[in-house]
């Protein structure tokens, strides 16, 4: 398999019929380590930095769910329908035991798998994301929206102010962080529609105002968690009381940071990540 993401070709698996999209590079054996996205993401939104220093050690795997880039199928409007997807996934490619790494959304549908289906799972990273019943997931939209607004004002991306900190040193890495992505020139991935991005919206809204998170205290695999100091999108705190609730969790804040810490501080969170997988 390629060594780095820029090299990993899109391949397609049918998943109950539906050919769901995926990349995969690293070392061919191991337990891989399955990537779920966040919210409007496809497999090339995936920070190279990131993806390509796992796989210095890991075999990874980054997937488009039901209806999300180029996968077929329709986007479901719950994290529990994208759950069942994933798991689905994972089965199809018969990979047996994996870790999961989730990102913001895609932290939500690895609280799900590793609760609903412990048998398939490991390790976690939960990275920018919140247990469900917290305050958050349902103004995602109305962020999203205002930093579209901003970004256009001011001539940026919206991922300047929806992945980081207003200040220089953060605001730089935003520039490094969009660059990375613009890497790879060919075989891209198709954009998010706006059906699929109505189907998350409606899902994460439906994650906030679920049951209480009392359920991840059953859970009793290892989990990294992971977020910056000044997370808009998903607040913060929402990442203390993840590892408050699981009982076997490391929590990792990172200084100077947003949304995207993962993406800022890629060496460090590679470090941390890749010694949590040792372990």
């Amino acid at each position: 398999m390629p060594a780095t993401s820029k090299g990993a070709v899109t391949k397609a698996v049918d998943v109950g019929g539906i050919p769901f999209a995926y990349r995969e590079l690293g070392p061919a054996t191991g337990v891989p380590v399955v990537f779920l996205h966040h919210f409007t993401a496809v497999l090339d939104d995936w920070d190279p930095a990131v993806v390509d220093g796992i796989a210095v050690e890991r075999r990874v795997i980054l997937v488009d769910l039901r209806g999300v880039g180029g996968s077929g199928g329709t986007t479901p409007d719950s994290i529990e329908a994208m759950a069942d997807d994933a798991v689905a996934f994972i089965e199809a490619l018969e990979l047996g035991t994996v870790d999961l790494l989730g990102f913001s959304l895609g932290g939500a549908v690895a609280q799900v798998i590793v609760q609903q289906r412990p048998d398939l799972v490991r390790r976690v990273v939960l990275a920018g994301t919140t247990p469900a019943g917290d305050q958050g997931p349902a103004g995602t939209g109305a962020v999203l929206q205002a930093a579209m607004n901003k970004a256009s004002a001011e001539g940026k991306h919206p991922k300047h102010f929806l992945f980081f900190s207003p200040t220089a040193t953060s605001q730089a890495a935003a520039d490094g962080f969009l660059a990375r992505l613009d890497e790879r020139s060919t075989d891209r991935d198709a954009p998010v529609s706006n059906e699929t991005i109505g189907a998350q919206l409606t899902a994460l809204a439906k994650w906030e105002e679920g049951s209480s998170p009392a359920a991840l205290a059953s859970v009793n695999k290892p989990v990294l968690v992971v977020n910056g100091d000044d997370d808009t999108m998903l607040p913060t705190i929402s990442s203390f009381r993840l590892a408050q609730i699981l009982p076997d969790a490391q929590l990792s804040i990172y200084p100077d940071s947003g949304h995207g810490a993962i993406f800022q501080h890629h060496e460090l969170f590679v470090a941390q990540t890749l010694d949590f997988l040792r372990n």
